[in-house]
């Protein structure tokens, strides 16, 4: 099965690349270490609610976008690809490439927590010092807009209820009674002001 005329992404060579044994495992294909000749953009765009777009066309099958999504990067310059080891296709993100739409608490409440995170495309993170929390503030708006490291510069942006979840494990700072975080594998994560 190839994709059709004209595109650069070869379904079959796709499937090669980052499913050797034909199934999906646990370990992610190596995306970092390959730097394939050439750069296309083919229209693909993940936009603010998660969704995938080619072409104006949203994609449906939640398999090609989990497919999709186990070979994507981000580089230093910001910009965000899907990279096999013989293409590399620009994906325009409208705020971040994945969507966290559950939250797991792990352990008993305070700072030895593990909060842990779930994207709509499968990927599980837990926050840490290698998997910050992180919340932006609309200056206009005062709307926080929060956020979780997945893997390599790839976010999660949490879906409200989650952050609403993740709202209701706050604590003041130690540091500023009127700074509310979170704790998670030892780390304090600053949410928002108290009031």
């Amino acid at each position: 099965m190839t994709s059709s005329p004209g595109t650069i992404l070869s379904v079959e060579e796709t499937l090669k690349a980052i499913l050797p044994e034909g199934k999906f495992g646990a370990e992610l294909p190596p995306v970092e270490k390959w730097n394939p000749a050439g750069v296309k953009d083919i229209g693909m765009e993940i936009r603010a609610d998660g969704s995938w777009w080619h072409e104006g066309g949203e994609i449906k099958r939640a398999s090609l976008v989990k497919l999709f999504a186990r070979i994507l990067r981000k580089d230093a310059d910001g910009q965000t690809f899907l990279v096999t080891p013989h293409e590399k296709v620009i994906v325009h993100v409208e705020d971040a490439p994945f969507l966290a739409g559950r939250l797991d608490l792990l352990g008993a409440p305070g700072r030895d927590q593990e909060i842990g995170f779930v994207t709509t495309v499968g990927d599980v993170t837990i926050a840490g010092p290698d998997r910050p929390i992180r919340v932006e503030t609309d200056p206009e708006t005062g709307e926080p807009a929060p956020y979780v490291l997945v893997r390599g510069r790839l976010e999660a942006k949490l879906a409200r209820p989650v952050f609403y979840e993740l709202v209701d494990l706050a604590e003041p700072s130690l540091e500023d009674e009127n700074l509310l975080g979170v704790w998670s594998k030892g780390v304090f994560f600053p949410l928002g002001p108290a009031a």
